[in-house]
C-alpha cells in the first residue's frame, strides 16, 4: 500500500483524514497519522484498517525521520512555524509534501533544491491561503484568456458562526485559533491599493476603515484590510492593477465595538501584567481606567470612550461579562491579550450544537471589448458539528486532494508552489464542487472610483 503520513491531528485533520480513509481502499492508501498526543491520532485513525497512529515528536529527529522516510508523500498538518524541519527531511528524502500554510522565507529558500530534485511542495492549499488562490486565479486567467485587462481586485474571508448558531450580539464565535483573533492586525500597517493610491491603515484604525459588502442569502458583512494586500500583486501577475484590496470578513458591527479593545489595550501582547492569576474581569478593566474615588468602572468606560448607555456597543461588552468581580482571568503572567482572550472563550467557544461558516468574496473589475466589468463571486461553506467543521472542511479537503493528485501523478509541477497554476487549481477546484464547496457568480457594470479625482 501507498503510505500517506499526516503530521499533526489538531482540529483542522478531521475532514482531511476522512476524505483520504475513504479514498483508500479504491487508491491503496495507507495512513499514518502522527502527533504529539498518541490519543489525538487514534481519536482520528478510528480504528480504520487503513489508518495507523503514532506518536511524533517533530522535535525528535529520529523519530521524524523515521517517519517520513517510510512515507510516500507527507502531509504536514502542524503550525506553520514546524513546517521548515519537515520540509528538510522531505528534500533529503525526496518525498513530496504539502501544507496549507503561506511560504515562509524559509520554505522558499528550499525552491532550487525542490526543483532539481523534481520534488513538489505544495503550500497555502487550505481555505485562506489555499480555496482563495484558485477561485480568484481562475477568473483572472479567463478575463486574460478573452483579452481582458484587470482594474480591480478584492477578496475577502471570513471563518463564523453559522446563521443558525449565531445567538449573541457581536455575531461572532471563536471558529478558529483565538490567539489569532485577539492580535490580529497588529504589526506593520495595512497595505493596498486603490484607484492608483497607494493607502495605509495602521494598527489603532483599523477597525474603524471597513468596507461593507452583501453574500446572496447571508446579508451584510464588513471587510477588514489584511496586513499586506500588495504581495499578491506578484503572486496573481497583477503588478499594474489600480485596485488590489485583500481583507477578512465579520458581520457588520463587531469591528466598530472591537475597536474599544483596541482603544483601551486590551489586545496588546507585548508586556505581561501583574497578579493576573488573581485578577477579576472587572479589575482587568478597571486597570486600563483613569482612577477616580467616586466613579464606577462601568461610567469610567463610558466616559473614556464617550459610549452612550443606550449605544449597542455598550449591550455587547455587557454580554461578554466583563465588568464581573466575581470571575478570575486565573492565568499566571498573562499579557493584556491573553486575558482579553480567557474572557472571550467564555462567551465566543462553540457549544457542542452549535456550526461554523467559512464565507469568501471576490471582486473583479475588468475592461473587455472596451467594455467595463465586474464580476462578484462569493462561496459559503456550513459546517456539520464540532468535528467536521467548515473550517476543518475547507482546510481539509484541499490539502487532500492535492496530496492525491501529486501522489498519483496528476500534478507533477515541480517546486515550492502555491496553487495558481491552472493544471493545479482547475482539478482541485472541480473536486471541491463534490463536496458543495463552489463558486455562485453575477456579472455588473464596473463602476469603479472616479479616475478624475484623488480618491
Amino acid at each position: 500500500m501507498r503510505s500517506i503520513l499526516i503530521i499533526g491531528a489538531g482540529k483542522s485533520t478531521s475532514s482531511l483524514v476522512r476524505f483520504l480513509l475513504k479514498a483508500s481502499t479504491q487508491e491503496d492508501l495507507q495512513l499514518i497519522i502522527g502527533d504529539i498526543s498518541i490519543d489525538n491520532a487514534r481519536s482520528l485513525a478510528a480504528d480504520h484498517p487503513n489508518a495507523k497512529a503514532i506518536q511524533l515528536d517533530i522535535f525528535d529527529k529520529a523519530n521524524r525521520q523515521e517517519a517520513i522516510q517510510n512515507a510516500d508523500i507527507v502531509i504536514s498538518m502542524l503550525p506553520a512555524r514546524f513546517h521548515i524541519e519537515v520540509a528538510k527531511d522531505c528534500v533529503k528524502f525526496n518525498k513530496n509534501m504539502v501544507t496549507a500554510s503561506y511560504v515562509s522565507k524559509e520554505m522558499e529558500a528550499l525552491d532550487k533544491e525542490v526543483k532539481e530534485k523534481g520534488l513538489t511542495f505544495m503550500n497555502e492549499i487550505g481555505v485562506d491561503p489555499g480555496i482563495d488562490h484558485m477561485s480568484a486565479m481562475q477568473v483572472i486567467d479567463r478575463i486574460r484568456a478573452q483579452g481582458g485587462k484587470m482594474l480591480l481586485f478584492e477578496s475577502f474571508t471570513g471563518g463564523l458562526v453559522a446563521p443558525e448558531s449565531d445567538d449573541n450580539l457581536w455575531n461572532y464565535k471563536f471558529t478558529w485559533n483565538p490567539r489569532n483573533v485577539v492580535v490580529a492586525g497588529q504589526g506593520a500597517a495595512a497595505e493596498f491599493m486603490q484607484a492608483g493610491q497607494y493607502k495605509y491603515i495602521p494598527y489603532q484604525r483599523l477597525f474603524r476603515r471597513t468596507e461593507f459588502l452583501s453574500i446572496p442569502k447571508y446579508g451584510r458583512f464588513e471587510g477588514l484590510a489584511n496586513r499586506n494586500s500588495l504581495a499578491y500583486r506578484s503572486i496573481y501577475g497583477l503588478e499594474n492593477i489600480p485596485t488590489i484590496y485583500r481583507g477578512t470578513l465579520r458581520r457588520i458591527g463587531f469591528s466598530k465595538a472591537w475597536n474599544v479593545f483596541v482603544q483601551l489595550g486590551l489586545t496588546d501582547d507585548t508586556y505581561v501584567m501583574q497578579d493576573t492569576e488573581r485578577m477579576s474581569y472587572r479589575s482587568f478593566v478597571n486597570s486600563f481606567l483613569p482612577y477616580s474615588p467616586t466613579d464606577s468602572v462601568e461610567l469610567k468606560l463610558r466616559l473614556s470612550l464617550k459610549i452612550d448607555q443606550d449605544d449597542l456597543i455598550w449591550d455587547k461588552l455587557v454580554e461578554l461579562d466583563i465588568f464581573n468581580s466575581e470571575k478570575i482571568i486565573g492565568l499566571k503572567n498573562a499579557t493584556p491579550a491573553q486575558a482579553l482572550q480567557k474572557i472571550l472563550e467564555d462567551k465566543w467557544t462553540l457549544k457542542p450544537e452549535d456550526k461554523d461558516m467559512i464565507v469568501m468574496y471576490h471582486k473583479f473589475g475588468f475592461e473587455l471589448d472596451g467594455e467595463r466589468k465586474q464580476i462578484d463571486s462569493t462561496m459559503v461553506s456550513i459546517g456539520e458539528d464540532q468535528t467536521y467543521t467548515a473550517m476543518a472542511k475547507t482546510v481539509g479537503l484541499p490539502v487532500g486532494i492535492a496530496a492525491l493528485k501529486i501522489l498519483n501523478g496528476e500534478i507533477k509541477k515541480p517546486g515550492v508552489l502555491r496553487p495558481i497554476y491552472p493544471e493545479i487549481y482547475n482539478p482541485i477546484l472541480k473536486s471541491l464542487e463534490d463536496y458543495d464547496i463552489k463558486f455562485e457568480e453575477t456579472e455588473k457594470e464596473f463602476i469603479g472610483y472616479n479616475p478624475d479625482q484623488l480618491n
